[in-house]
């Protein structure tokens, strides 16, 4: 079976480890340190505050940006559910929007239809490595001053017009999931431009302390390990070439698959390809389930990001109309775009995909 997705984990990573263990100083130190200004690299030079996970990373920055108890934030219904967790999380309440057909991210004009005196922000997914529409959502930011925070779980060293995800928003948070773009076995990052978010993001990681036994505020556990950021510090290394073959991949793709909706690109986007999402456009949900088991049977690893909306999850079991929303989780279909693939790989995935789409 071609895994759908396939951790790239190599002898410098494990060296790095093994350096991390013969020090003796594993929890959050030095090679932190390190990840946080190297990563650096990809946001515009942002400051960059290292946390165990990506959720971490959007719960203390919503936090850190002034998220309180009863403001709405305006977020995606399809989505990881962590998007709309990290609101209420902090306190506040997520409001979901519908999204764009091409691009499956939200919908500025929807967003801007959902706007109340309650809204505080606006919380774009860069949704399988595809940046939102980010001029009109900054452009909808300042007309009703909302902060945009950008979850970019999915994005690394995705751009539009030439300015990277995590440079966009008043906060932006990565993940480093073993499925991700890149990992660090688990982790996730803050980036922001401002120094005061940078700081309160750094006590809540920490029980609410920078120095050590001088809490200020009430705060956390959520620290990185110097052992998962010695991973990340390697990491940050291979990303940009393994993003280059992912998009090499999904050119490949582009060209041979038929039948089916290829992925868009937005004129002006980089996309990143952490997920390769095909369309079978008006299709059933179960014409697109039995896709699933026949891609499958072919030896292909596939899977539907995401099944349910966020709204209809019994965690929040709310009602909305997102007609496009409800749609698209009937018609879509991940398939593997990692850069491990070979070209043999490759080849079965198409010849596998094509005749799926045949036969239902």
């Amino acid at each position: 079976m071609i895994p759908a997705a396939r951790p790239i984990i190599g002898e410098e990573e494990r060296a790095a480890v093994d350096r991390v263990l013969r020090t003796g100083m594993m929890a959050q130190g030095p090679e932190v340190k390190a990840f946080e200004e190297e990563f650096a690299q990809f946001v515009g030079g942002r400051r960059c505050i290292a946390v165990n996970s990506g959720t971490s990373a959007l719960h203390l920055g919503f936090i850190a940006a002034g998220i309180k108890a009863g403001d709405e934030v305006i977020v995606p219904s399809f989505s990881f559910a962590a998007t709309a967790n990290s609101v209420a999380l902090a306190g506040g309440v997520p409001v979901f929007g519908d999204i764009d057909p091409k691009t499956f991210n939200l919908d500025p004009s929807h967003v801007e239809s959902l706007i109340t005196p309650r809204t505080k922000a606006i919380m774009p997914v860069h949704l399988y490595g595809h940046i939102a529409d980010m001029d009109r959502f900054e452009e909808i930011g300042k007309k009703h001053n909302l902060m945009i925070i950008e979850d970019s779980a999915q994005a690394h060293l995705a751009s539009l017009n030439g300015r990277m995800a995590g440079e966009w928003g008043t906060v932006a948070s990565f993940s480093f999931y073993p499925t991700k773009n890149m990992t660090s076995g688990e982790g996730g990052m803050i980036v922001t431009d401002d120094a005061n978010i940078e700081h309160q993001s750094r006590m809540l990681r920490n029980q609410g302390g920078v120095v050590r036994y001088q809490n200020e505020i009430v705060g956390f556990n959520n620290r990185m390990t110097d052992i998962h950021a010695a991973i990340g510090r390697v990491q940050v290394t291979k990303v940009k070439a393994w993003t280059e073959q992912r998009r090499k991949n999904a050119a490949y793709l582009d060209a041979h698959l038929k039948g089916v909706i290829t992925p868009y690109v937005r004129p002006g986007s980089e996309h990143s390809y952490h997920q390769y999402t095909i369309r079978l456009a008006g299709a059933a949900s179960s014409a697109r389930d039995r896709a699933i088991e026949l891609i499958k049977a072919g030896g292909v690893g596939c899977d539907v990001y995401y099944p349910t909306p966020i709204h209809r999850l019994p965690s929040f079991n709310s009602v909305h109309d997102l007609p496009v929303t409800e749609k698209l989780v009937k018609e879509v279909i991940s398939i593997p775009v990692h850069p491990s693939l070979t070209p043999d790989e490759l080849q079965q995935i198409v010849s596998v995909v094509n005749d799926a789409v045949t036969r239902i």
